[in-house]
């Protein structure tokens, strides 16, 4: 399988959930939000503009926060954010607290395709935490960014675009997309004799226990969670969290749940063309919110060609999360 990488970092400018007790970066059970966490500072911002658009921002400089706020300039009705492990997209503009000029933004061409965890921004602006906790879809939120509203790390990475190693910042975030983590609906009972387990970490993280068994010599798609979105269409670009495995190897050759050095992974946009005819068959009439299982026989995978860490002649097991689907104009490329 291929993956579909997406950049967030600014160049391109472009858990354990227990009942009262919620991991960092979690809004727990409610997902209650603070539309403005410091009036008296976020008054002094004036954020204008359409919302499909770069925004303009008027502030009185310097201006200067001694720590990060946030405040809602619109509201969007879309899905929350209930954890900055999510998947979703931004388009952020960031602007110098000295000066009140623009440093740094995103594109804003309305491409919502480049899916990747939320985390890859509040890494580098820690001041987002708060900001996105609970933030819905189609949202813009001005951010008042502190000295440690971001890491030395990015200051210095990004002081030749203009970053200045001190001061105060000012983000406005739009909320562009917004995707559940993991599947999400109702369990599903399937008799599993002679085909593989699947057991779930709390954050959905799929791992998938190999029988010591005949592998079947057709493809077999059993679906684990059905989700309550839309039927996916034949030109679908799908949004997805997959882990795969080979039957005789048990071994991980790909995963999306995980990227380099521990980072979250990032979702694959994928359509039924894109993918090799068994993973295809196990898209077909599936629903947002879904997790399949589907064991793939060499003639529905890879044959008799080794792809990779995939030796020839192997059986592939996958367990397929559908987070959502993107236009199919917007489809990054392969």
């Amino acid at each position: 399988m291929r993956r579909t990488s997406a950049v967030l970092s600014i160049v391109a400018l472009a858990g354990l959930g227990l009942v009262g007790c919620a991991p960092a970066g979690t809004a727990g059970a409610t997902c209650e939000r603070v539309a403005d966490s410091d009036p008296d500072v976020m008054s002094q911002i004036d954020v204008s503009g359409a919302l499909d658009e770069a925004p303009s921002v008027d502030v009185r400089t310097p201006f200067v926060a001694k720590s990060d706020e946030h405040a809602d300039v619109a509201r969007g009705e879309g899905p929350a954010i209930t954890d900055l492990g999510q998947p979703g997209v931004l388009d952020i503009t960031l602007y110098d607290g000295q000066t009140g000029q623009t440093l740094l933004g995103t594109a804003y061409s309305g491409d919502v395709s480049s899916v990747g965890s939320l985390r890859g921004w509040t890494d580098q602006f820690p001041a987002l935490e708060d900001a996105l906790l609970c933030a819905t879809e189609g949202s813009r939120i001005a951010v008042a960014i502190s000295q440690d509203g971001v890491t030395e790390e990015t200051r210095a990475y990004y002081a030749q675009a203009g970053l200045p190693a001190e001061g105060s910042l000012i983000a406005v975030v739009d909320v562009r997309k917004v995707l559940p983590r993991a599947a999400s609906g109702q369990l599903q009972f399937n008799d599993g004799l002679g085909l593989p387990t699947v057991v779930r970490a709390p954050d959905g993280t799929p791992g998938i226990i190999v029988p010591n068994a005949t592998a079947p010599d057709e493809v077999v798609v059993q679906t684990l969670i059905k989700g309550d979105g839309a039927v996916l269409a034949p030109d679908d670009q799908v949004v997805l969290q997959y882990t795969g495995v080979t039957w005789d190897e048990r071994e991980v050759f790909d995963s999306t749940w995980e990227g380099d050095a521990g980072a979250p992974g990032t979702p694959a946009v994928l359509s039924a063309d894109q993918v090799v005819p068994g993973f295809a068959q196990a898209l077909e009439g599936q629903t947002v919110g879904s997790q399949v299982m589907v064991v793939i026989p060499p003639d529905q995978g890879y044959g008799d060609q080794a792809q990779g860490s995939i030796p020839a002649n192997s059986t592939l097991v996958f367990v397929i999360d559908i987070l959502g689907t993107v236009p199919a104009a917007q489809a990054p490329a392969q």
